[in-house]
């Protein structure tokens, strides 16, 4: 009895002692509920905050000067909302890159790339450099079926690969206002039908891409029914959007100028910006009515077009200028924001990872519009693995090539989360019919010249196309070629090559006679193997010449033999380039070595041993500071055997190898074609001084050594030279001058030329 009474009395308080625990926990959430309900009021009590961000394609760099000092006052950023360039700088900023990113991915493009159709060829084949350094013009066709890219003089696709990178991981079909750590929209035109398209989902790249289509300019984006292009022509401010996505307070920013005058009105330029600029004020006057902070960036001095670095640099400063002008305002919205002067934002805008360099892992590869050949080509040359990993620099390889080597109008490579990794979406667009080519180039020797190429694919197992090269002027040259592509790295290539060559040669700085004459050349290359930088050539090759006709001067004590006749020569090339430009470069090396087998019947010359020649020149680049850079190179030619024909001799003169000859060399003060012992080796030392952006002073110094024996090529006495030259970078290659003087011609001689060497 006692007992049950003792038990009776534990359970009262073992009940009484958890009643008094649940007590406890309830009120416990009731104080976390009133604190949550504080919370939750004071962040209903904050008012929204919207920036608003102008279209005015470079002039919208300032943007981020703004942005910088906004971050610095600690003022919330709940929407954004852009137009143009504007809905560059907002998406951006919408997904996670703050001021201080932005400033560094600005400055960190090439702009003149970027906002450009050039391929990337930095990290492709050495002929597809070479190209890029020949000619001025490059275009594909798609003959019978319709470009969707097409309908501006810039199809864009550089800017749609770099919005594609930098918005990793937001490629795929998103809601701006819920999937983006900050809601987000942008403006475009749809000129079917004249009206204004506002992006609140859908691709967040191709949603930039569109809003900054200036007519004309720029290709319109297709989307279903809708051709859209630049969202200034409606709405170039759209302070209206952030505020039907709930906005309560609107912070501005514009960038375009004072109104124009007649006497403004100089140029093409300035009309069609005057143009642009009159059609964007749609709207503009209500939406600045509805703006809390308005502020007007003085971009006064640049344009649309003004992205070089200094331009970026300026107007990114005048930015945070024209943001700490209203300092004081700035502060003021913060209590009208609903937040103390010292508010600081818990996490102000995090930096986002550097999606241009960050490796992704892969948990697959998904390739569409495209064959299983081209599938199987692409997995061989890339090394496309699942579980492997990428970044946006082997996204833009893959790209490339796919435009270079197989010929498609368009690529696209999109990296969509997927689990702890990312799936890569490669899409090819339309195949080329035929990828068009043309150079010209000027100078005083040669007069006016014109190189004009057509490369064309063929829809095989084995993917191979043919090229055809057409050169007109003083020299003539029909060049074809078909080459094959059995796996990524090699490319067997048999080519035919006519050549009508009208040369001049000289002997001491005096013009001894000219010489026309006809090469038929024949190669096979069963060997020819490619890799990035790096390219080894082995095969065999016909020529044929034929002596048409020889002008001797007065003065010529020269007695040559021409004769006609056909060789065989067995052959192999190595050639080393990465150089970072062909014409001007600041760093990197370029080698070239040969040796060929010279024959009349596969075996020997004249019935004597055959003709051996050995050639080679490296030449190397090293920059000190940031415009000066110094250039060594190394060079020679030797020949060796019983029977040396004229046509193969060796020669020096002009300022490129192999320019009018085969075997020309060049060097310094000599301008002329000048030929010189069987044995013949150099050096010349180049000083290189960038000016300003795209003007350069060249001073070269070369000596060297000629014998018709090695070992006696030291006796002989050395060969000097100096030349000092001018050049400024164009768009149709370099246009200079250059003055020389040797001790070999006793004479100095001048030279002018425009465009790019071929």
């Amino acid at each position: 009895m006692h007992n049950h009474k003792n038990e009776e009395k534990m359970k009262g308080k073992i009940h009484a002692t958890g009643m008094k625990k649940l007590a406890i926990f309830i009120a416990c959430m009731l104080m976390c509920s009133m604190v949550n309900a504080q919370e939750d009021s004071t962040v209903v009590r904050r008012k929204k905050v919207a920036v608003v961000l102008s279209g005015g394609g470079a002039k919208g760099m300032a943007h981020i000067g703004v942005l910088k000092v906004l971050e610095k006052a600690g003022i919330p950023v709940d929407i954004v909302t852009g137009t143009s360039m504007g809905s560059i700088i907002g998406g951006l900023y919408a997904i996670g890159y703050n001021a201080h990113a932005l400033d560094s991915v600005a400055r960190a493009q090439d702009w003149s790339y970027v906002i450009s159709d050039k391929e990337d060829l930095r990290n492709q084949s050495l002929r597809d450099r070479l190209k890029q350094y020949t000619y001025v013009f490059t275009t594909g066709l798609t003959i019978g079926k319709r470009d969707k890219n097409a309908g501006g003089l810039i199809k864009g696709k550089n800017l749609a690969e770099l919005f594609q990178h930098l918005c990793t991981g937001y490629t795929d079909s998103l809601d701006f206002s819920k999937d983006l750590p900050i809601p987000f929209a942008c403006v475009a035109t749809n000129i079917i039908d004249n009206s204004e398209v506002d992006f609140h989902s859908g691709c967040l790249p191709q949603a930039m891409r569109s809003s900054m289509s200036i007519p004309g300019a720029f290709s319109p984006i297709r989307i279903g029914d809708k051709v859209l292009v630049d969202g200034g022509l409606k709405n170039n401010y759209p302070a209206d959007i952030a505020k039907e996505m709930g906005a309560d307070i609107i912070i501005g920013v514009t960038v375009q100028g004072a109104p124009k005058v007649a006497e403004d009105m100089g140029g093409t330029m300035s009309i069609i910006s005057q143009i642009v600029d009159v059609n964007c004020k749609n709207k503009v006057e209500d939406n600045l009515a509805i703006t809390d902070l308005h502020m007007r960036v003085n971009t006064k001095g640049y344009g649309s077009a003004s992205f070089s670095a200094a331009a970026i640099d300026t107007l990114i400063r005048r930015g945070e200028e024209e943001a700490m002008r209203h300092w004081d305002e700035i502060i003021a919205l913060k209590k009208r924001i609903g937040i103390d002067e010292t508010f600081r934002p818990t996490i102000l805008h995090p930096l986002r990872p550097q999606a241009m360099t960050e490796k992704q892992f892969v948990t697959g590869y998904t390739f569409e519009n495209m064959n299983p050949q081209t599938e199987m080509f692409l997995r061989q040359k890339f090394h496309l693995q699942k579980n492997d990993s990428i970044d946006a620099k082997l996204a833009g390889e893959i790209t490339t090539c796919m435009r270079t080597d197989l010929f498609y109008q368009s690529a696209e490579c999109r990296l969509v989360p997927d689990g702890d990794g990312v799936r890569v979406i490669i899409t090819a667009g339309n195949r080329k019919t035929v990828q068009l080519h043309a150079g010209m180039r000027y100078d005083i020797e040669e007069h006016a010249s014109l190189q004009v190429g057509a490369e064309f694919p063929f829809k095989t197992k084995m993917p191979m196309n043919a090229d055809v090269t057409l050169r007109l002027g003083k020299r003539i040259m029909v060049n074809g070629a078909w080459t094959f592509h059995p796996l990524s790295f090699t490319r067997p290539t048999v080519s035919y090559t006519f050549r009508r060559n009208d040369v001049d040669v000289y002997i001491g700085g005096d013009h001894d006679y000219n010489i026309v004459y006809l090469q038929n050349q024949a190669e096979v290359l069963p060997f020819n193997f490619d890799v990035r930088h790096f390219n080894l050539q082995m095969g065999l090759r016909w020529d044929y010449i034929n002596y048409r006709d020889k002008l001797v001067s007065d003065k010529s004590n020269a007695n040559i033999e021409f004769d006609n006749g056909h060789y065989f020569s067995y052959r192999a090339r190595a050639n080393y380039n990465s150089e970072d430009n062909w014409v001007f470069p600041t760093r990197g090396a370029s080698f070239k070595a040969e040796y060929a087998y010279i024959t009349d019947n596969f075996l020997r010359l004249d019935g004597q041993t055959g003709l051996s020649e050995v050639s080679a020149n490296w030449r190397m680049s090293f920059t000190f500071g940031k415009r000066f850079t110094l250039q060594p190179l190394v060079y020679g030619r030797l020949l060796f055997g019983d029977v040396i024909r004229h046509i193969f001799g060796n020669i020096i003169g002009g300022n490129w190898f192999g320019h009018y000859v085969e075997q020309q060399m060049p060097f310094a003060g000599v301008g002329n074609m000048e030929y010189v012992g069987k044995q013949f080796i150099a050096v010349q030392l180049q000083g290189q001084q960038r000016i300003g952006r795209n003007h350069y002073i060249l001073l070269r110094f070369a000596a060297g050594q000629q014998s018709n024996k090695l070992k006696e090529i030291f006796d002989n006495r050395t060969l000097l030279g100096g030349q000092i030259a001018y050049y400024y970078n164009t768009i149709f290659g370099p246009l200079g001058a250059s003055f020389g003087y040797s001790n070999h011609t006793k004479k100095p001689y001048f030279f002018l030329d425009l465009g790019y060497e071929f």
